[in-house]
């Protein structure tokens, strides 16, 4: 016979199981976005794997979730991001974690006095999958981004 767990351990075990980052499905995909510079007004086109941390000059720019809607429907393509910024010396300071929207960048944007970024594409992505948990997706990566400082 098992024992019971004890309260505090089933505590313990549910916060440890929350603050696990879920994996991107196999195949996932990549978001495209675009960085602007703004002391260099370059633009650059940036790819960045589902669960892989890309660089643009001080930020890092972990991509969780990528959707992007059918032809049938009104185009929109969404990320979950999660930006820090990295400075040499200093500990990461974490900007932005949420959903970008690539036809309102307005909405929900990095507010950072060098950088922009803004969500451009997305290929090879499951949209099927993604619009039936939209709502658990966005819970389980929050908690992620917690783990992620």
């Amino acid at each position: 016979m098992i024992p019971p767990v004890p309260p505090l351990h089933g505590l313990v075990l549910a916060a440890t199981l929350a603050a696990t980052p879920v994996p991107p499905p196999p195949g996932a995909g990549v978001a495209v976005l675009q960085g602007l510079d703004k002391i260099t007004a370059r633009v650059t086109t940036i790819e960045a794997p589902l669960g892989t941390v890309v660089r643009f000059g001080t930020l890092e720019i972990l991509a969780r979730r990528c959707h992007k809607r059918p032809p049938e429907e009104p185009p929109e393509r969404t990320a979950f991001l999660e930006i820090r910024e990295r400075r040499p010396g200093e500990p990461a300071a974490r900007l932005f974690s949420g959903w970008m929207f690539a036809s309102s960048p307005a909405v929900s944007a990095l507010e950072h006095p060098v950088y922009d970024v803004w969500v451009v594409d997305c290929r090879n992505a499951a949209s099927s999958d993604l619009s039936r948990e939209g709502s658990k997706v966005a819970g389980r990566s929050s908690a992620a981004a917690r783990r992620w400082r």
